[in-house]
């Protein structure tokens, strides 16, 4: 039978104050926990391990008697004597320790530990809360829920009232924000266990499609209608921007049909970061209809012309 030694189980020292035992189990136990490592035989007995470290060295009175076993185990267990063998020999030898009654009425009836515990500390006869990871405060869970917004207000920010759990709540959008982008909402999550604290709640923007403009990255494409004499001839095209201004677009002479002209600094708002992406227009020539007689006889002149 192996000694336990609980304060390097634990991790700490013998001078260790309560609360460094009691941070130190609930570090251990949340990481060799069985909800946490499902079928993993080596995490639940350590799991045990540390619990039934916890048990002694979280109460006084057990700790304090941990303490009087110390280095003197081995002979007393391989003379074969019992608990109340040690602690009648303890008595004898003068400590001013003084003791009746049996062994578990000194340290209770704690089950569900090790040979050591049982050998030196009683038989188990019940099932104890303390090494129970519930014990342990736990933070709630956390949310996620969908925001939606307008590409004008991923642009230029914006703030929403969203209602959570009966409470009106204000979220600030900066401007430049990208679609897929996740704010955190502290404490706004589930309730905590055992006095933990509350989750959060995270909001997962969703930018809405928009009938003119489409975003990449801080660039924005924009298709324009221009006539086949526009192209042919060269002119202008005014156009409304994503934050409501009106500027004109210059068409060259010859434009061809998918021609991309770029508009510097016209684009989205960087996140985080001043200055803005690029405007990028695509030109799309549509040609006439419905010509007249007197249009048709236009083109086959231009035609011999060319020919």
């Amino acid at each position: 039978m192996e000694f336990k030694d609980y304060y390097n189980i634990l991790g700490v020292d013998k001078t260790a104050s309560d609360e460094e035992i009691r941070k130190a189990y609930r570090k251990l136990a949340k990481k060799y926990h069985p909800d946490k490592n499902p079928n993993d035989s080596t995490a639940e007995a350590k799991f045990k391990e540390v619990s039934e470290a916890y048990e002694v060295l979280s109460d006084p009175e057990k700790r304090k008697k941990y303490d009087m076993l110390g280095s003197n185990w081995k002979h007393y267990q391989n003379a074969g004597w019992t608990g109340d063998d040690w602690f009648k020999d303890f008595t004898q030898q003068g400590t001013g320790f003084r003791f009746s009654g049996s062994f578990d009425d000194l340290f209770g009836n704690i089950g569900g530990f090790s040979d050591f515990f049982e050998s030196f500390f009683g038989n188990s006869r019940r099932e104890r809360s303390s090494a129970s990871f519930t014990d342990i405060p736990q933070k709630g869970r956390d949310y996620e829920a969908v925001l939606n917004i307008t590409l004008e207000e991923a642009h230029k920010g914006t703030e929403k009232k969203i209602t959570v759990n009966g409470k009106t709540l204000k979220v600030k959008i900066d401007p430049g924000i990208e679609s897929g982008k996740k704010l955190r909402l502290k404490n706004q999550g589930g309730e905590g266990i055992n006095g933990g604290s509350k989750g959060d709640l995270y909001l997962k923007i969703q930018i809405e499609k928009h009938p003119l403009f489409e975003r990449e990255g801080d660039d924005l494409y924009y298709n324009l209608n221009i006539d086949l004499y526009t192209a042919i001839l060269g002119g202008k095209k005014e156009i409304t921007t994503l934050d409501g201004k009106k500027i004109n677009i210059i068409i060259p002479k010859e434009t061809e049909n998918g021609k991309v002209l770029k508009i510097k600094g016209m684009g989205m708002n960087k996140y985080s970061f001043f200055g803005r992406g690029d405007l990028y227009v695509k030109i799309f020539v549509s040609l006439p209809k419905n010509l007249s007689y007197e249009e048709i006889k236009l083109f086959e002149k231009l035609k011999s012309l060319r020919d």
